[in-house]
C-alpha cells in the first residue's frame, strides 16, 4: 500500500508538470516527453486483469469560464463521453489536463480495436460539426522498414522520423535540408525517403507498396502493410474509408508507438478549383502501444493496447469561434419550466408549485418577484 501511495504521488506530481508546461506554452517536444513519462508512471500501477475499455476523465480546468463558455464545454464533453460510453467504455480518473484519452487493452482479433478507435474518432468529429476533417493513418513498422530500405542508419531512425513528421507544416525541400544539413544524412538517402513520404492515398496505395520490390522484402514493413490492408477492410465495413488517408509522412515521434498511428486534422477549403484541401491543425490522435504497459508488469505479461485522445481545448476554441462568427446564441441553462405570475402576490403558491416540480425531477426556475 505504501508503495502504491508513493507511486500515486509521483503520478500526481508528473501530471502537474505536464499541465504546467501546457500553461507555459512549452514546445510540443517537451510536452510529449513529459507526457510519455507520465504514461510510464501510470503503467507501473498495473492493469486490471482481463480485457478492459476505459475513459480517462479530464479534471476541471484551472481557470474560470463564463456561463456561455461552460455551456459550450459541457456540450463538447457530452458528445465525446457519450460516444465513448456508446462503445462500452468505463471511467477512471487521471490528473492529465486538456485531453480525453479512450483506450482498449487486452487480446483481440488483429486490427479490430484499431478500426473501432478510428470509428470513434470519426463519430466524435462528425457529431461536433466543426468542419471537414481527414484522419491520416500510418504504421511505425512501415516507417522503420522504409528507413531501413532507404539506407538510414539505425542510430538515426528516431531523429529522421522527427524530421519527416514536419511535412504537414513545411515543404519537402525544407525537411530534406534539415536531414542532410543538420542531421548528416546522405542526400541520396534523403531522396529515396522523399519518394515514399510524399505519397498518400487509400487501400490502393497499400496494395501498391505491397508490390514494391524493396519494401516488400522488409519484414517489418510487410507486417505493417498487411495490417493496414486488413484495417481498411474493417473501415469499409464501418462506413468511413472516405475519411481515412494512408499517409507515409505521418510519423508521430513518441517511441512507445509500436504499430498503427493516426491523427485527425481539420481541412481548409481550397482557394482554387482542383487544389487539395489543406490541413489546418490536429484535433485528435492516437495509435497502438503494445510494449508500454507490459514493461512494468511484475509477471512480464504483454498487454496489447491501442487508444486515441481528443484535443478538447482546441475543439472548444474552434466551436466558440464558429458560434461567434455565426452570431448564434448559446443556451446556458437547462430550465424546462419558469414559475412566475403576472401579479406581485401569490408567492406561497409559486414556492409550493416550484417545489413540486423539483421533487418530480423537472428542471424548474423561480422568478423572484415579491
Amino acid at each position: 500500500m505504501a508503495e502504491r501511495a508513493a507511486l500515486e504521488e509521483l503520478v500526481r506530481l508528473q501530471g502537474e508538470r505536464v499541465r504546467g508546461l501546457k500553461q507555459q506554452k512549452a514546445s510540443a517536444e517537451q510536452i510529449e516527453e513529459e507526457l510519455a513519462k507520465l504514461l510510464k508512471l501510470k503503467a507501473q500501477m498495473g492493469p486490471d486483469e482481463g480485457k478492459q475499455k476505459f475513459v480517462l476523465k479530464t479534471p476541471k480546468g484551472t481557470r474560470d469560464y463564463s456561463p456561455r463558455q461552460m455551456a459550450v464545454r459541457e456540450k463538447v464533453f457530452d458528445v465525446i463521453v457519450s460516444c465513448f460510453k456508446r462503445h462500452g467504455a468505463e471511467v477512471i480518473d487521471t490528473p492529465v489536463f486538456e485531453l480525453k484519452d479512450f483506450d482498449i487493452a487486452g487480446q483481440f482479433d488483429p486490427m479490430i480495436p484499431d478500426a473501432e478507435c478510428l470509428k470513434i474518432m470519426c463519430e466524435i468529429l462528425s457529431s461536433l460539426q466543426i468542419g471537414d476533417f481527414l484522419v491520416k493513418v500510418n504504421d511505425r513498422r512501415i516507417l522503420d522498414g522504409m528507413f531501413a530500405v532507404c539506407g538510414v542508419p539505425d542510430s538515426k531512425f528516431r531523429t529522421i522520423c522527427s524530421s519527416v513528421d514536419k511535412l504537414d507544416k513545411v515543404s519537402w525541400e525544407e525537411v530534406k535540408n534539415e536531414m542532410v544539413g543538420e542531421k548528416g544524412l546522405a542526400p541520396e538517402v534523403a531522396d529515396r525517403i522523399g519518394d515514399y513520404v510524399q505519397q498518400h492515398g487509400g487501400v490502393s496505395l497499400v496494395e501498391q507498396l505491397l508490390q514494391d520490390p524493396e519494401l516488400s522484402q522488409n519484414k517489418q514493413a510487410l507486417e505493417g502493410l498487411g495490417d493496414l490492408k486488413l484495417l481498411f477492410e474493417y473501415l469499409t465495413l464501418f462506413g468511413i474509408p472516405d475519411k481515412i488517408s494512408f499517409d507515409l509522412s505521418l510519423a508521430r515521434g513518441l517511441d512507445y508507438y509500436t504499430g498503427v498511428i493516426y491523427e485527425a486534422v481539420l481541412l481548409q477549403t481550397p482557394v482554387r478549383a482542383g487544389e487539395e484541401p489543406l490541413g489546418v491543425g490536429s484535433v485528435a490522435a492516437g495509435g497502438r502501444y503494445d510494449g508500454l504497459v507490459g514493461m512494468f508488469d511484475p509477471k512480464g505479461r504483454k498487454v496489447p493496447c491501442v487508444g486515441l485522445s481528443v484535443g478538447v481545448e482546441r475543439i472548444f476554441s474552434i466551436v466558440e469561434q464558429r458560434l461567434e462568427a455565426l452570431e448564434e446564441k448559446v443556451r446556458t441553462t437547462e430550465t424546462q419550466v419558469l414559475v412566475a405570475s403576472a401579479q406581485k402576490k401569490l408567492l406561497e403558491e409559486r414556492l409550493r408549485l416550484v417545489s413540486e416540480l423539483w421533487d418530480a425531477g423537472i428542471k424548474a426556475e423561480l422568478l423572484y418577484i415579491l
